[in-house]
């Protein structure tokens, strides 16, 4: 299934930036990212379960915040995309 993910962290301290970093880096390791903190990720139900855990013992739930989109299997035809930075098929092969 494919889920969008979201964060705001609070940056106006050394402990958030490296927060910032964290969660920016285990949301790179589900997924791709689409835009300065978005990340598309297709994931089953158990791969989500693990990353909301490990993100939510990232974050500092008093400063910072999380959101999760469940774009579900069939999210090909409830995603548009305009501009710059056209993504790849994340379900593609992959070809180094």
């Amino acid at each position: 299934m494919m889920v969008l993910i979201t964060y705001d962290v609070a940056t106006t301290s050394a402990a958030g930036r490296k927060r910032l970093r964290k969660v920016a880096k285990k949301c790179q390791d589900f997924g791709q990212r689409v835009q300065n903190s978005v990340f598309e990720c297709v994931l089953d139900a158990t791969q989500l379960v693990q990353l909301k855990k490990e993100l939510k013992e990232l974050i500092d739930e008093s400063e910072d915040s999380l959101r999760f989109y469940i774009l579900g299997n069939s999210y090909k035809n409830k995603i548009e995309h305009v501009g710059t930075k056209k993504s790849f098929d994340v379900e593609g092969p992959l070809i180094l």
